[in-house]
């Protein structure tokens, strides 16, 4: 009998829960005859950064798709102060203590090195990174020129994240003459 009492106690919650799963199941097609699409999640990639060369260097570069524009933000600690050059290199290798498993730049569009929106510029030669006196920094780029997961030649996921220990000069080939690197991150989809 007691059984029997609590199937019965069950059954009310039971056809709320089949009322609820009908009426999201029609608001989702009113929505899609009205035209109106669910509202997707923006598309997110990171790469932790670590140390290469012994530098101490940490830290976190995270790529974010609105629409057709991805804000890619990097911040860095336990760096020496000054510029340092940030590149998206082509190998998600970071495997190597000095960074060299990375690869070269990452150049799908085939040009010379060079400055981000000026002229012929690889899609890595995001530019320098202000580090202060505290040794952190901190550096943003938005563009439509990359994408997120696509696997596309233009999609950012599978690369790396290079720091180096010197400024880019944006002049000499093939890597601005940016000096060793001291950080190392591969990029890999948010979960």
């Amino acid at each position: 009998m007691k059984t029997r009492l609590m199937s019965i106690g069950a059954m009310p919650i039971f056809l709320l829960l089949i009322s609820i799963s009908i009426l999201l199941v029609g608001c989702d097609r009113a929505d899609q005859q009205a035209g109106i699409l669910p509202i997707a999640p923006a598309n997110q990639a990171n790469a932790m950064i670590g140390s290469s060369n012994d530098s101490g260097v940490t830290g976190m570069a995270v790529f974010t798709q609105n629409g057709d524009q991805i804000t890619f933000t990097v911040e860095i600690q336990g760096a020496s102060p000054g510029l340092h050059a940030v590149h998206i290199h082509e190998y998600g290798d970071c495997s190597a203590p000095d960074g060299t498993s990375a690869g070269g730049h990452w150049n799908p569009t085939d040009v010379a090195h060079g400055k981000w929106g000026e002229g012929e510029f690889h899609l890595g030669d995001i530019g320098n990174i202000t580090v202060g006196e505290d040794g952190t920094g901190r550096f943003t780029l938005t563009t439509d020129l990359w994408e997120i997961g696509t696997g596309s030649d233009v999609d950012v996921v599978g690369q790396s994240i290079i720091v180096h220990a010197d400024a880019d000069d944006f002049i000499s080939q093939p890597s601005g003459a940016a000096g060793a690197r001291i950080g190392c991150g591969v990029i890999v989809l948010s979960e």
